[in-house]
């Protein structure tokens, strides 16, 4: 697999000398196409890593190279072109009067000539399907439609990786579903790769491995239901069980034994399913 992304040996802190380190002797790559959840508990180092891989930040010690490249002062324009971001707020990205406007907003400042900014525009907006809202005012749209515009300005500029920082945390459970859908959608049909920093936990599930942060340090990674399944061990780390792992406990309680690997919502239905005809 194509490396796009690798972090080596990342430390940073905000303040002086002797404030605590954010991030601590952080490394990982990823790889084209993949799809990469970070979760841990607020002040973990998740959105600090974030704003280094995208330039925003300057690690104190170690190196961020994208595909392949160090990112240093003098390409971090260039470099950065290749990442796109998502944020929290949907309404705090929002820049122009209609969608369509605020999805040609990142081109514009591309300097994209107006005949294929307009064609970039129309597409990204079907990818994401909301193509029959361009001419919509932002603020008239749901919190679900409003990220997946945001996300439409983000596949406009073409990027090879981009970041959702808790780009579902403020939506309600259709607005997160609705995007949560479309990246893995978009991901399937565009060969995507993402990074995905959320508190959400079955958010994190539908990713290619789970990495763990806690105090600034990764201390665990891997596919999601080998990170899932620590049942208990998640807890103590500040996180909260899936909702099917936590069926499993009380399904414990009533004498049926689910299986101890990790299982999605619809696998453990049928799992009771088939212990009822038993």
């Amino acid at each position: 697999m194509k490396e796009i992304l690798e972090l080596r040996n990342i430390s940073y802190r905000y303040g002086g000398e002797t404030s605590e380190f954010a991030l601590k002797n952080l490394s990982y790559k990823v790889y084209q196409g993949e799809w990469i959840a970070i979760i841990g508990h607020n002040g973990s180092g998740k959105s600090t890593q974030a704003k280094i891989i995208n330039g925003l930040l300057e690690a104190a010690v170690g190196e961020v190279y994208i595909r392949g490249e160090k990112l240093t002062v003098e390409n971090v324009w260039e470099l950065r072109s290749l990442i796109g971001m998502v944020f929290q707020n949907p309404d705090n990205q929002f820049v122009g009067s209609t969608v369509e406007d605020d999805v040609a907003f990142g081109l514009e400042n591309h300097g994209v000539p107006r005949e294929e900014m307009l064609v970039r525009v129309e597409n990204a907006l079907k990818e994401v399907r909301m193509n029959e809202f361009k001419e919509k005012e932002p603020a008239r749209l749901s919190g679900g439609q409003k990220q997946r515009v945001a996300i439409a300005g983000v596949l406009a500029l073409t990027p090879d990786l981009i970041i959702l920082d808790e780009a579902t945390s403020m939506l309600d459970p259709k607005g997160r579903k609705e995007v949560i859908s479309t990246i893995q959608r978009l991901k399937t049909e565009k060969d995507l790769t993402i990074i995905s920093i959320t508190h959400d936990i079955d958010e994190a599930s539908k990713a290619d491995r789970i990495f763990i942060m806690q105090k600034g340090e990764l201390v665990d990674e891997g596919k999601p239901e080998e990170i899932l399944s620590k049942g208990e061990a998640l807890v103590q780390l500040g996180l909260e069980l899936p909702f099917s792992e936590k069926m499993k406990i009380e399904l414990s309680k009533l004498g049926v034994t689910p299986p101890s690997e990790y299982m999605t919502e619809e696998g453990l239905l049928d799992y009771w399913i088939s212990n009822l005809k038993k």
